[in-house]
């Protein structure tokens, strides 16, 4: 369901990379490999190419969730329920993205996006093809509650264009909004291997939440980027099947059904 939303900004996504490339080419800062943002950019094309299905599969799950389960009335107008809903689905996105990290099925899922071994915006586009088809049950509990699926679309929207933003290293600190907001610095933090760094930084929008669970960092060393096992590869498709391979192959040696599951 996730993925319905990104077509919407993509528009405002082509334009911040090219604002971002010219800095690049500007500053000479090699912030930008081609073969990496080509590929980068295919995972997110092949993300787009899998909405109907995935996209339009979500989508009417969680209609379907909100007209027949959702507890209360909650009017599109009413400017209390944008915020407290705004609130909520942050949380919620901070409970998947922590899940993400360590269930292997929803990092198989994930993982695609920490691949990179870049980080600049392009790599905020580098997403799974897979991936919206499990962040959903983590977004129904705002079905239940009655959040209309416009409003809830909207939220999302907001949501992904922040992200977006913070997958640079053009922005160095934004000062006292370090404190409260997911910047690109904490988000560095989030993609880097660095041992100190690694399982940091899960938040969305508000950094609350990793301050309150106590998965917050602080960027002080140079992240470097990727995944502990690099990939090695340029291709979309090995990008998004390594880690179901994987998991396939641990499940071939063993002998417990417990142990599969």
């Amino acid at each position: 369901m996730d993925a319905i939303y990104i077509i919407l900004a993509i528009p405002v996504f082509i334009l911040s990379i090219l604002v971002e490339l010219a800095y690049d080419r500007y500053r000479r800062t090699g912030l930008y490999n081609f073969a990496d943002s080509i590929s980068c950019l295919s995972c997110g094309v092949g993300q787009q190419i899998l909405l109907p299905l995935t996209g339009m599969m979500g989508l009417s799950i969680y209609q379907s969730v909100q007209s027949h389960l959702g507890l209360f009335t909650i009017p599109q107008t009413a400017l209390w329920a944008w915020a407290v809903m705004f609130l909520i689905d942050d949380f919620l996105y901070y409970l998947y993205h922590w899940g993400s990290h360590r269930v292997n099925i929803l990092w198989a899922a994930h993982a695609v996006h920490h691949q990179s071994e870049e980080y600049n915006l392009s790599v905020a586009l580098r997403q799974s093809w897979l991936e919206p088809l499990f962040t959903l049950p983590f977004f129904l509990p705002l079905a239940a509650a009655g959040l209309p699926p416009l409003v809830f679309l909207a939220v999302h929207t907001f949501h992904a264009l922040y992200q977006f933003l913070i997958h640079t290293q053009a922005v160095h600190s934004l000062g006292p909004l370090e404190w409260m907001l997911n910047t690109p610095s904490h988000h560095r933090v989030h993609h880097a291997i660095n041992p100190q760094y690694l399982d940091k930084n899960y938040s969305g929008i508000f950094m609350l939440w990793d301050k309150l669970f106590g998965t917050f960092a602080r960027e002080e060393e140079t992240p470097t980027y990727g995944t502990v096992k690099p990939l090695a590869s340029w291709s979309p498709g090995w990008a998004n099947t390594v880690e179901w391979l994987r998991i396939l192959g641990l499940m071939t040696h063993t002998r417990s059904a417990a142990a599969r599951w």
